[in-house]
């Protein structure tokens, strides 16, 4: 593939712009300066830095976001920053045929959530993720206003009916990790369910973390506002 074809899919803009970047000597690959556009790589585990920065070839982008507090994932937001403005251009830009560019959450946290968030541009793959048949467990850390008691566990587990739906919703798992906290696992996606859940048994939601999506843990070094390349083996935790 031509460089400057690499470049446009890779999100770095037009391939006119792309052209240029390479012009102006702002490109390397495999350690030398390419000035030439049209010069021609093979994209397998290709890298290449432009501006001092270095990029993977990515034929389809997919990364872990540690989303910070007081940050909407929307890309239109109406109060707080977008979480979009933590990812560099190019992943914003990625070209996208019959849809917006650049990488989309998988899924959506409140503005006042925090944890891990997948984004990607693999249109199968969030529909994967978001699918009601898959039942992916998605694992929250629950900071409660008062003390969480054995009643109010049994019940989560047991299931809990909220206003918009007269099938109770259950959690797959609920343990109490400290007087006021709760590690709380869920298989679906309804509005502000965590909260609403917590609501129905008599409590509420004062902080809530996203740890694990799948077999997915956020990881510990990967700092708030923070995002990271999925590897081969975080994929496949997520199929798991």
């Amino acid at each position: 593939m031509q460089l400057q074809d690499i470049l446009f899919t890779q999100g770095f803009g037009t391939r006119r712009i792309c052209a240029g970047l390479i012009q102006q000597g702002h490109v390397q690959v495999r350690g030398g300066l390419v000035t030439d556009p049209a010069a021609e790589f093979d994209t397998g585990g290709l890298r290449f830095v432009v501006d001092g920065v270095e990029w993977p070839f990515q034929d389809r982008a997919y990364l872990m976001l540690h989303k910070p507090a007081g940050t909407e994932c929307s890309r239109k937001p109406s109060a707080y920053p977008s979480v979009y403005t933590l990812l560099p251009a190019p992943l914003r830009q990625r070209p996208q045929k019959g849809s917006a560019p650049g990488v989309q959450a998988v899924g959506r946290l409140d503005q006042d959530t925090t944890g891990l968030l997948l984004l990607t541009d693999d249109g199968q793959f969030i529909h994967r993720m978001n699918s009601p048949r898959r039942h992916v467990p998605k694992v929250y850390e629950v900071t409660t206003r008062h003390p969480v008691g054995a009643s109010q566990i049994e019940r989560l587990l047991a299931g809990v009916v909220l206003e918009d739906d007269p099938q109770p919703v259950r959690a797959a798992a609920c343990e109490a990790t400290g007087e006021c906290r709760l590690r709380l696992t869920l298989t679906g996606g309804k509005y502000h369910q965590v909260k609403r859940m917590v609501a129905a048994v008599g409590n509420r939601v004062e902080a809530l973390h996203r740890s694990r999506i799948g077999g997915l843990v956020l990881p510990p070094d990967l700092a708030p506002g923070h995002w990271r390349w999925l590897a081969a083996a975080d994929l496949a935790a997520l199929a798991a």
